[in-house]
């Protein structure tokens, strides 16, 4: 199926793609979520502004104690980059299950995260690793935390005027890490979640000091499960520790049955998912 007749503009600024911006129109990246619901009609745009040949939105850089990754920034580049590897494992992980390798060649973290898919990988790693969302528009710039910015099922917190121009992720401290773990819908890696958890976590003295928890593929909307990271706070870390916080890993959760599960097979995977996330992060601290 092909997409409805649509307009087109590449401006060459973000001034200028503000300008074009509206309700009837939609910000291209790389494309890879964007073109298949058009070519779906699932949605219909009728403007697309296309800010891939905008200068200065491809990069990962470190600056002010954060690690900040550009609106063009390709999946593949934030999987590699060894700022991200660094201090956030769990968005590199999940940018490497991101797509088969044209996807993440092509495809971008800042449009995967304003897609807002309910099963995307990227947006649950943001979320635990605390990142800030950058969100620019004509009337200026604002910052929107993580897990404030997926709304619901396909709904970001940006407003029809507004481009996310960056994702700000904090540095890792002493006794910091993170990681990410899923099943894919074809079983593997390589596709979007049936469920996909990310974690993150902090130990001192032996003890938990701080820890988010966010779950993918299950709900609504990628969130954070604040049960699970405040049962998790003040324990050892121990197998029985991480068992009895998975076990808050529904709590809040509208589980959603779809071709790949049930709602009793998807709340399973969860719970699964989530504990072999927080594992992985208190292995790697």
């Amino acid at each position: 199926m092909y997409p409805r007749e649509f307009d087109y503009v590449a401006p060459a600024s973000l001034e200028e793609a503000f300008v074009a911006l509206g309700d009837d129109a939609k910000v291209l990246a790389g494309g890879m979520s964007l073109i298949p619901l058009m070519k779906l009609r699932l949605l219909s745009p009728g403007l697309i502004v296309d800010i891939g040949r905008i200068p200065g939105l491809d990069s990962i850089e470190e600056a002010d104690g954060h690690i900040t990754i550009g609106a063009l920034v390709r999946h593949a580049d934030t999987a590699s980059n060894p700022l991200v590897t660094a201090n956030a494992a769990a968005l590199a992980v999940a940018a490497s299950m991101t797509g088969d390798v044209q996807v993440r060649n092509r495809g971008t973290t800042c449009g995967s995260a304003a897609h807002a898919d309910i099963a995307a990988d990227q947006p649950a790693a943001l979320i635990a690793c605390g990142a800030t969302m950058v969100a620019r528009s004509a009337s200026g710039s604002r910052e929107i935390a993580a897990a404030g910015f997926f709304v619901d099922t396909l709904t970001s917190a940006l407003t029809p005027a507004e481009v996310l121009t960056a994702i700000k992720l904090p540095k890792a401290g002493p006794g910091e890490a993170s990681a990410y773990d899923k099943l894919g819908r074809r079983g593997g890696h390589s596709d979007y979640a049936v469920a996909g958890a990310a974690a993150w976590v902090k130990k001192s003295n032996g003890m938990v000091e701080a820890a988010r928890v966010a779950l993918t593929g299950v709900g609504t909307k990628p969130m954070l499960l604040e049960g699970v990271g405040s049962a998790l706070v003040g324990a050892d870390g121990s197998d029985a520790a991480v068992a009895a916080a998975s076990a808050h890993a529904l709590d809040a959760v509208t589980v959603l049955e779809d071709l790949y599960g049930s709602e009793e097979y998807k709340g399973h995977l969860a719970k699964v998912f989530v504990a072999r996330a927080m594992k992985k992060a208190l292995a790697a601290v």
